[in-house]
């Protein structure tokens, strides 16, 4: 089937297989390796991206449900000129990561929580993120840098 899609604001053209899934076409059609796959059971939340502005799956979503739609990933996060987001800043600083697997899916999820909801506390945090699993922090850093980069912008303007 003919799929036609923009991933962070990049029109994309694909012929697929009805059943490939959303996840796949990212990392293995078009190459983009940071939304991760971990469980293809919509458990662990690392796939996480953008559908229409809507934090999503990918291992739950047919590619073919997403055209026509716009896809942002972890790497559409990244700001004109090469800049980082302020949640990628903001968990290298705060250590909001230990391996890594979980963090696109993590920043994905933060950054629409942030967008819509800018001082969050910390109990809305948890519950934006309780669809996420990290095997390696225990969330405490995690939830620290949401917070850190939700100060930040707001400090900034």
């Amino acid at each position: 089937m003919r799929v036609t899609v923009t991933v962070n604001d990049q029109d994309y053209i694909r012929d697929v297989e009805p059943r490939l899934l959303l996840v796949h076409l990212l990392r293995d059609e078009l190459g983009l390796t940071g939304t991760h796959w971990g469980c293809d059971t919509s458990n662990c939340g690392a796939c996480t991206v953008w559908l229409d502005r809507v934090p999503v799956k990918s291992c739950t979503v047919l590619a073919v449900m997403a055209s026509g739609s716009s896809v942002r990933t972890v790497e559409g996060l990244e700001r004109r000129g090469g800049e980082l987001d302020q949640l990628q800043v903001s968990f290298a600083l705060c250590h909001g990561l230990q391996c890594g697997f979980c963090t696109p899916g993590m920043l994905m999820t933060a950054r629409w929580l942030l967008d819509r909801l800018p001082d969050p506390s910390d109990v809305e945090i948890r519950e934006a993120i309780s669809g996420q699993t990290c095997r390696c922090t225990g969330y405490e850093n995690i939830v620290r840098s949401i917070r850190h980069a939700a100060e930040s912008e707001r400090a900034a303007g």
